[in-house]
């Protein structure tokens, strides 16, 4: 059984007042997730144009 249908079956025996709760934890979830690779993209764009410009920055240090 994968990890979702145990999910799936967990929540078949929550009462539904704790559906909303869950519902609310879920997308939390689903922001955080979204916001971390977000940042991440971020992180390597900065990375891949400081590889790009670096001889340039070696020049000006140099100089």
């Amino acid at each position: 059984m994968t990890t979702r249908d145990l999910i799936i079956q967990a929540l078949d025996e929550i009462p539904e007042s704790a559906l909303p709760a869950i519902l609310e934890y879920v997308r939390d979830l689903k922001a955080q997730q979204s916001e971390s690779s977000v940042r991440k993209e971020v992180w390597d764009a900065y990375l891949a144009s400081e590889r790009e410009r670096e001889e340039v920055y070696r020049r000006l240090a140099d100089s």
